[in-house]
């Protein structure tokens, strides 16, 4: 049986069109994984994706992983909660278009409901407009993502550009 899926595309064209969120009252950092370690992105979309049924990597050999995370224009910042890790984010430079796409983004589980999506969703446009010359930075998400995914898009101030439903 097929899946009726509806995909929004969001965009956000100014820093000052961020509705940042609060602070989360956690011990918590982000940070740029500087040394391009497959293993960590592997790993967040594993477990981040499987409740939301991320499957297009599941058959990426080492290889393909290897390529995507030491690309240049890929950056992976993780979210850690005291030490320990608890969600992260994926940007995309295109810089051609000047641009940046969050193109992965979520939180484990246990990590849910305490503050932290629209925190983390606050620091990922943040840091994508800290880029040079980036005028815009956009992602998509769908129904079989969180169920708070939208309403957190919207809240920090991006707007759907585009909507499509299709079959899964």
């Amino acid at each position: 049986m097929k899946k009726i899926i509806d995909r929004n595309y969001l965009e956000i064209k100014s820093l000052n069109d961020l509705i940042e969120s609060s602070l989360p009252e956690l011990n918590r950092s982000i940070d740029l994984e500087k040394i391009n370690d497959f293993q960590v992105n592997k790993f967040f979309y594993k477990n981040v994706g499987k409740k939301h049924n991320w499957i297009d990597r599941l058959t990426w050999s080492e290889t393909d992983w290897i390529k995507y995370t030491s690309d240049s224009k890929v950056e992976t910042y993780i979210l850690k909660v005291k030490n320990d890790l608890a969600g992260y984010f994926e940007l995309i430079f295109h810089t051609d278009l000047k641009e940046i796409e969050i193109a992965y983004f979520g939180l484990l589980e246990e990590y849910h409901y305490k503050k932290l999506g629209a925190y983390l969703l606050s620091e990922a446009i943040k840091k994508s407009f800290l880029k040079k010359n980036i005028e815009r930075v956009w992602a998509h998400t769908c129904s079989l993502d969180h169920k708070n995914a939208l309403k957190n898009y919207l809240s920090r101030g991006m707007k759907i550009y585009k909507k499509e439903t299709v079959k899964f």
